[in-house]
């Protein structure tokens, strides 16, 4: 093959979309296949992983936004507790189950529209302001519910728990079709709408973002207030499939969740973002632990090889990335490019 085929190969293989984290995932997967085959061969891990990971990977999902516009939220551990106790306060008082949802729902959004003001109007940085938010919201549930766990087990007798994690077709979870419908929705947001490259422009300049004509502050709202509505839904999914709500619920995916997207291949610095390689990282970290367990190793194992495959997943894009001649979203934005016809319209 001649050098300027190989180099147009390797240039098409680099256009596809997170394509270094699908080749970590595969590999991973190819790896625990080969070390613990009486697990991995089987479809009841997978089913298992279809199940677990979607909470995570809304969660991941609206965080890839947030990274991209080069912001950061650290509040969704805790609109996950106080949306759910939200959603099992209303049912356990009502019975009802569609409007607990929509309040739950409502309180996720509240949350995080409160963040935008204080990231975006206020101007506090958003590392602080959600970490602040994430204190008060999770101790303002603790008090709410006393602490206390509580049993909603009536809920699966309900239309609402079939339609949100129902197996469809006997096997496949209901909520893994919902994440994956959240997944293709953001990612024609992110790729196919304005919103979306007003998005990647702000992470990557916010100030000439501002002088482009793009409202950044309102902006801003809306991606902490998309957010905060993503955490909520995701909550409702957690709480129906355990069919309990207990007060630390959602505490532990903060790194998780972070670990995803960034594995995922989204630019800590901004201005890039990728819901596909958010979708396979989610599916990476999910996948880590139970395939550490199979193969025999103890469960202390998982976060060194998270670790591993975050720094070779990253090291493998930025590689590709550049051999590829690979170039931001935002450089080959058509939003951008015409606001630079525009310009020179205008001289």
């Amino acid at each position: 093959m001649a050098q300027s085929e190989f180099k147009s190969v390797r240039t098409g293989f680099s256009r596809i979309e997170a394509l270094p984290i699908i080749i970590v995932y595969a590999a991973l997967i190819g790896t625990f296949m080969f070390t613990a085959p009486g697990t991995f061969l089987k479809y009841r891990i997978y089913q298992a992983f279809l199940s677990t990971i979607p909470p995570p990977l809304i969660l991941a999902l609206g965080l890839t936004l947030i990274v991209a516009a080069g912001e950061i939220d650290l509040s969704f551990p805790a609109i996950i507790t106080f949306s759910g106790f939200v959603y099992a306060f209303l049912f356990s008082k009502t019975g009802m189950t569609w409007l607990p949802f929509i309040a739950a729902i409502a309180s996720g959004i509240a949350v995080g529209y409160v963040n935008g003001i204080l990231v975006a109007k206020v101007g506090m940085p958003s590392i602080i302001a959600t970490l602040g938010s994430q204190f008060f919201w999770s101790g303002l549930t603790v008090i709410l519910s006393g602490g206390l766990a509580w049993n909603i087990r009536a809920i699966r007798e309900e239309f609402i728990h079939k339609v949100f994690t129902t197996r469809v077709g006997g096997f496949f979870p209901a909520q893994a079709l919902w994440a994956f419908a959240v997944a293709v929705v953001l990612w024609f947001i992110l790729n196919r709408h304005r919103f979306g490259e007003h998005t990647l422009f702000i992470g990557d300049n916010k100030d000439v973002a501002q002088v482009m004509g793009v409202n950044v502050q309102r902006m801003k709202i809306k991606l902490f207030t998309l957010m905060g509505g993503l955490s909520a839904f995701a909550a409702i999914l957690l709480t129906l499939e355990m069919s309990t709500y207990w007060t630390t619920q959602g505490s532990g995916y903060l790194l998780i969740v972070m670990a995803s997207v960034f594995i995922g291949g989204t630019s800590i610095f901004g201005g890039e973002g990728t819901i596909v390689g958010t979708v396979f990282g989610a599916f990476i970290v999910g996948s880590i632990e139970a395939g550490i367990v199979a193969s025999g190793l103890g469960g202390f194992w998982t976060r060194l090889v998270v670790g591993l495959v975050l720094i070779v997943a990253v090291t493998l894009n930025i590689f590709i990335t550049k051999r590829g001649g690979g170039e931001s979203k935002v450089r080959k934005s058509v939003f951008l490019k015409g606001l630079k016809k525009e310009a020179e319209g205008k001289e």
